[in-house]
C-alpha cells in the first residue's frame, strides 16, 4: 500500500493515471475501505489529504489486457509448468477472469434505489442494503439511496410479496401472491470490486428464487451524466447540424483548455 498526498487540482482520475490504475472508482473504493472513517472521500479531494494507493497487480492496467494477450502470456510460460493438468486449470482460471471482466465492461454498479424484477412476477422492487453502510456510488453527500448493493444484499425494500403475484402459483381465480425466497447470494457479481469482502452487483447480476423465478436488475439507479469525453468524442458534423448556432470545434477546444469545466 502506497500513501499519496493530494496535490493542487488533483482528482481520483489523475491520481489513478499516475499510478497506472485502471479504474478511478476502484481506487476510491480501495481508499475508503482501508482508511479511517474520518478520511473517507467521495467525489472531491482535499489538498494535503492522504490517499491510500493499492500496489496489488489486480488494480493495474496491465492486469486488464485483452484475452488474446493473456493467452499469449500463458503460452509463453507453458515450458516452465511441469504438471499439464495444473497448466490447464490455471489457463481456465485466467480465461474465466478475462470473461468476467468483459461481461461487466460498460455496465453500471447497482445502488440501493435501483430496481429489479422477477421473470415470474408482475411488479418491480428496489433493493435494501444490509451488508454495509460504508460505500456509496457517486454520492458526495453519502445519500443512503446510493449505497453499493453487494452479493449479500438479498433483502428487498418490500419484504412481503415484492413482485406482486407469482406466475408459478396459478389458481382458477388468478395467481397467488409472490413468496419471495432467495437461494443463496446474488450471482454474476463483479468479484474485482468488493465492499468489506463482498462483491458488488452490476446490471448483469442475477438471483434465483426457490419458487422457480429468476430475479434480474432492470435499473441500476445511478443518473447518467455527460462527461468531458462524451463531448470531445462526439462527431462535429452531427453536433453542428443539431446545434447550428454553436461552433463545435471551438467548443471542444475550450473543453481541452479548461480542466475545471466538468468539476
Amino acid at each position: 500500500m502506497i500513501k499519496h498526498i493530494v496535490q493542487p487540482e488533483e482528482n481520483f482520475h489523475s491520481i489513478a493515471k499516475k499510478y497506472d490504475i485502471e479504474n478511478p472508482d476502484a481506487l476510491r473504493l480501495f481508499h475508503n475501505l482501508h482508511c479511517p472513517e474520518d478520511d473517507i472521500m467521495h467525489e472531491g479531494l482535499i489538498e494535503g489529504k492522504e490517499i491510500l494507493i493499492p500496489n496489488d497487480p489486480e488494480y493495474k492496467i496491465e492486469h486488464l489486457k485483452e484475452e488474446d494477450e493473456i493467452t499469449n502470456s500463458i503460452d509463453d510460460n507453458l515450458e516452465a509448468i511441469d504438471d499439464l493438468e495444473n497448466s490447464s486449470q490455471q489457463n481456465q482460471e485466467k480465461n474465466e477472469s478475462v470473461t468476467e471482466t468483459s461481461n461487466h465492461e460498460g455496465k453500471h454498479f447497482v445502488i440501493q434505489k435501483g430496481m429489479c424484477q422477477c421473470n415470474q412476477g408482475f411488479k418491480l422492487s428496489s433493493f435494501k442494503v444490509t451488508s454495509h453502510q460504508k460505500h456509496y456510488w457517486n454520492s458526495p453527500n453519502a445519500d443512503a439511496n446510493y449505497l453499493a448493493v453487494t452479493e449479500d444484499d438479498v433483502q428487498l425494500s418490500s419484504p412481503n410479496q415484492p413482485f406482486g403475484q407469482c406466475k408459478l402459483r396459478p389458481t382458477s381465480s388468478g395467481y397467488l401472491p409472490c413468496i419471495y425466497a432467495p437461494v443463496g447470494k446474488w450471482q454474476k457479481a463483479y468479484e474485482k470490486v468488493k465492499v468489506l469482502g463482498k462483491s458488488c452487483l452490476t446490471e448483469i447480476s442475477e438471483l434465483m428464487c426457490s419458487t422457480g423465478g429468476k430475479i434480474t436488475v432492470t435499473n441500476h439507479g445511478q443518473q447518467v451524466e455527460m462527461s468531458k469525453r462524451n463531448f470531445t468524442n462526439a462527431d462535429t458534423n452531427v453536433q453542428q447540424t443539431v446545434l447550428p448556432l454553436l461552433d463545435y470545434d471551438e467548443f471542444k477546444e475550450v473543453l481541452e483548455r479548461d480542466e475545471d469545466y466538468f468539476r
